[in-house]
């Protein structure tokens, strides 16, 4: 008969409840501490900075890579990541976000390594068009930040 496995309740920011498995979610060393910290082990841990949507997500990804040690093979779980952060950039930045205040390293590399690659490459005007970013600069601000950085365009 195989072990039942210890539940956690976590407490997104919209406060709806999610029941993870304890090895799973202390993937997060933030819970990990939280759990390792608490008097009551049946009261919710609250993780009022992640939405339920986004906090969803980060419990798929744990569920995922805590099991991803049996039996799947590293070409498996990378392309399995990359189908995971093929999501909207709103959502993107969200995870990014939630990752760091959870302190889930491997999902907060994921997904910076995922807006790096959308960078990369692409004019300062390509990067401002696609991430909805206004430029604040005036010409000659613009025309001075070129000059000092000109080492940088050289390639």
């Amino acid at each position: 008969m195989a072990d039942t496995p210890v539940m956690v309740a976590l407490e997104s920011a919209n406060k709806e409840l999610f029941h993870v498995e304890k090895d799973v979610i202390c993937m997060s060393n933030t819970i990990k501490d939280v759990i390792e910290e608490m008097t009551d082990s049946t009261a919710p841990i609250p993780v009022p900075n992640v939405s339920s949507a986004i906090l969803q997500k980060i419990i798929e990804y744990c569920r995922y890579h805590t099991n991803a040690g049996k039996g799947i093979s590293e070409e498996d779980r990378k392309a399995w990541d990359k189908e995971f952060v093929k999501v909207e950039q709103g959502p993107l930045f969200e995870l990014i976000l939630a990752a760091n205040y959870l302190n889930i390293k491997q999902l907060l590399d994921l997904t910076c390594s995922t807006v790096a690659d959308m960078i990369r490459g692409k004019t300062p005007e390509e990067i401002r068009r696609q991430f909805n970013i206004k430029n604040d600069f005036t010409p000659e601000e613009e025309e001075e930040v070129r000059k000092e950085n000109a080492w940088c365009e050289e390639r």
